[in-house]
């Protein structure tokens, strides 16, 4: 008797969200498995940040948010968090007077404090640039350090969804590249990570499968192994279609 596939981990339905009177998302529709890493692609303005800003419950949304088998459409950031989905935001601001290990301590708020250190530290190690300045503050790191120590504080809680906004922004490619090992590092773990990324080349080669999302709807979903997916991609920006 054949079995059926599980279910998502994240699954999204009619999802609709904007700013006050302006809509930006149209419908949208997007799963991920446990343990699989999803690109969402599009050009500036499609609407990415916004879509995971809704998912996290940053915005008010209309539709259907599930999360590992429960209805999380109504639930607020911290309930969010607390059911394993962690959302990096773009630009974050990690708190660059306290220490880049009391950063990650205060990511935690609300574990145990054993359970909170460890983790802490687990969190850490996925770094080692900054896990020798761990007694520095946060504000003496540099742009990408400082980077690396904001997506730290989304591990902190051992999330089974990590959604990253933008993680290569403002960092050299070496740093870029250290952040997305870390990603890779997260599926072998089981995490699942959305991936809001520009760098479409290195996006591509990391995930299993890509969203675009083009003027607030989702024009394109494919497996990143796909024949001709650039090209595919380029025309459905633009709106030639798949």
């Amino acid at each position: 008797m054949p079995t059926s596939a599980p279910e998502p981990l994240l699954q999204v339905r009619g999802l609709s969200a904007g700013y006050g009177k302006i809509g930006v998302l149209n419908g949208i529709d997007l799963t991920i498995g446990a343990g699989e890493i999803v690109a969402l692609l599009g050009p500036n303005g499609a609407g990415k940040t916004t879509l995971l800003k809704a998912v996290s419950g940053l915005l008010p949304r209309a539709g259907s948010v599930q999360f590992a088998g429960r209805d999380i459409s109504t639930a607020s950031p911290r309930q969010t968090v607390d059911a394993g989905l962690v959302h990096v935001i773009e630009g974050h601001r990690v708190f660059t007077q306290l220490t880049v290990f009391d950063n990650l301590l205060l990511a935690g708020y609300g574990l145990k404090r054993g359970a909170l250190e460890r983790q802490a530290e687990e969190a850490l190690a996925f770094f080692p640039e900054i896990e020798a300045k761990r007694a520095d503050k946060a504000g003496s790191l540099s742009g990408g350090q400082q980077q690396m120590l904001a997506v730290a504080q989304g591990l902190v809680r051992r999330p089974r969804l990590l959604m990253l906004d933008e993680p290569s922004a403002g960092l050299s490619p070496v740093l870029v590249d250290r952040v997305l090992a870390a990603a890779a590092q997260l599926r072998t773990n089981g995490t699942a990570v959305l991936l809001v990324e520009q760098l479409i080349e290195k996006a591509l080669a990391l995930a299993d499968r890509v969203y675009a999302l083009a003027r607030g709807s989702i024009v394109l979903e494919a497996q990143t192994g796909e024949a001709d997916l650039s090209n595919r991609l380029e025309r459905a920006y633009f709106g030639s279609g798949d």
